[in-house]
This record gives C-alpha cells, structure tokens and sequence, in this order.
C-alpha cells in the first residue's frame, strides 16, 4: 500500500446498531501523521472535548484555533498531549515546531507560548492520538473500515469540526459523496 502519510481516513458510516456508544472512530476523520511499513499513527480532528485546554496545559488557552477547545486525538495515550499547528513558510527547522508535511507541524508544548505561537497560523491541542500496529491499518481499509482522501490545508483546523466527517465526503468527486446522506439510524430514513 502506498504511503498515506498526509492522507484522511474517513470512517465508513455504519447503521447505529452496529456501532458502540464509546466507538471514538464513529463517523471521524484522521489527519495520518505518519505512515510506513512498522504502522501508523494520526489525529482524530472532530472530536472536541467540553475540557478547555488551559485545564491539562495552562498557557496555551488563549493561543489555540476556534473552537477553543482540547480535543481527541484517538483512544492511545490519552494522559499525553500533543500540538497540532499549521505554519506558512517551509522552515524546517524553527525552535519548538517540526514540519511533518507540508504547512503541517508539531509544536512541542514544553515550549513557552510566546516563543512558538509567532510563527503559526492555527494551533489545536489534542488528548491521546490514533495508532495502528504494522498491517493493521492496512487490513482496516481492505475489510472497508475507512475511505482513504487527500486532505485541504483546512481540515486540520475546521471552525465546525462536528460537520468535518460530512463536508469531507461531500467534496469528493466520486459516489463516496453519496456517503455522506447515510443517516444516523437508517430506520428512520
């Protein structure tokens, strides 16, 4: 399978009855940060916490993109935070951020705010991340778990993170935009 690094996982809509109440994949959207041959890792970027960030990394508050909310990363680590950030430019290498792909960094959050807030554009504080072993991932798309798109600069950063799931779908140019409609309980369709 070809490198998905930069890529979104989008999850394939499943009927209601089929899909546990703490199923954090549930209609999501991954940001995959990292992709080769050992596995996976990402960000779930539409599952905002009702927990402000201030309360797990006081400082940083102020400094993050609408909705000023810490939001889940996914299901692993989530006692660990890790800084999302969008930067213009194409500096490698800048104190306290590091470019994963395109306008795409990390930021390290032990960095005092003022030193690493100048230089973005957007910033998103995430609890936990998504992470699949070598192969898992892979079996996942295969068994039809999740539909593979190129992300915008923009999704990482929505100002509505709970339509992301739909928006996506919906700018596909294919019959996955048609995905989009499944309801929530088919029943009632």
């Amino acid at each position: 399978m070809d490198d998905l690094t930069s890529k979104l996982l989008v999850s394939v809509p499943r009927e209601r009855s089929l899909v546990d109440d703490q199923d954090v994949f549930d209609r999501s959207v991954v940001l995959v940060l990292h992709h080769d041959e050992e596995g996976a890792h990402g960000l779930i970027l539409n599952r905002p916490l009702s927990a402000d960030v201030d309360a797990v990394l006081p400082g940083w508050q102020e400094h993050v993109s609408a909705p000023d909310r810490l939001f889940q990363g996914g299901p692993v680590s989530l006692d660990t935070a890790l800084g999302l950030a969008s930067m213009p430019g194409d500096d490698d290498e800048t104190l306290g951020v590091r470019r994963i792909f395109g306008g795409v960094c990390l930021v390290d959050l032990d960095a005092p705010p003022p030193v690493v807030v100048p230089m973005l554009a957007a910033l998103r504080i995430y609890a936990g991340y998504a992470g699949w072993a070598a192969g898992q991932l892979e079996g996942e798309i295969e068994a039809g778990y999740w539909f593979v798109v190129d992300a915008e600069a923009s999704d990482p950063f929505s100002d509505d993170p709970a339509d992301l799931w739909q928006n996506v779908l919906l700018r596909q140019r294919s019959a996955l935009a048609f995905a989009a409609s499944f309801p929530d309980d088919p029943d009632q369709n």
